[in-house]
């Protein structure tokens, strides 16, 4: 029986699948990050997620496991080599998929998956948050407040500058001289 079995086919046959997840895994591992349909997306994060977890333990038989799913050796080299030492410590959770929208020809929705920790703009914001400091509900003054000092600021006479008032003539004037 197979109840429960499912998983999403996207709509192709079983080779075609398997080679669009191949040539997508082998993308992503390449240029760490590419834009596909949402339900893709998905489907590649649980088709290369197990890959990379593989590739942390360096031997020939996963390395050989690892080709028979990708076919290509500049991917299965890059996997080895770089990506797993830099995954080497996280437990799982590899890819980040962030939504993008819909595309404009047929309104699917597309989706951004990366390496996680390939991002830059996320690392940084990671590294740059600060400790959050407990407060209290009171939104009081510090006890440690420093007085405020004002610097006095001369003036001297040739710096001033004056503003001449606009000139404004009154309308009445104006059509009495052209009447008379």
């Amino acid at each position: 029986m197979r109840h429960r079995k499912s998983f999403n086919h996207l709509g192709r046959t079983a080779p075609h699948r398997k080679a669009m997840l191949s040539n997508m895994a082998c993308s992503l591992i390449l240029h760490k990050r590419i834009n596909t349909t949402l339900a893709k997306a998905k489907a590649l994060r649980g088709y290369v997620e197990p890959l990379i977890t593989k590739a942390k333990d360096d031997s020939t038989n996963a390395r050989r496991v690892v080709f028979s799913y990708l076919q290509d050796k500049k991917a299965v080299a890059e996997l080895f080599r770089d990506i797993s030492v830099k995954v080497g410590d996280r437990p799982g959770g590899y890819t980040r998929i962030i939504k993008l929208g819909n595309r404009l020809g047929d309104n699917a929705d597309i989706a951004m998956i990366e390496l996680v920790d390939y991002n830059e703009l996320m690392l940084s914001e990671k590294s740059g948050k600060k400790a959050k400091t407990t407060r209290s509900r009171r939104g009081g003054k510090k006890k440690t407040e420093a007085p405020k000092v004002e610097a006095a600021v001369e003036v001297k006479e040739e710096d001033k500058v004056e503003v001449a008032e606009p000139v404004v003539e009154d309308k009445k004037e104006n059509t009495e001289k052209k009447e008379g």
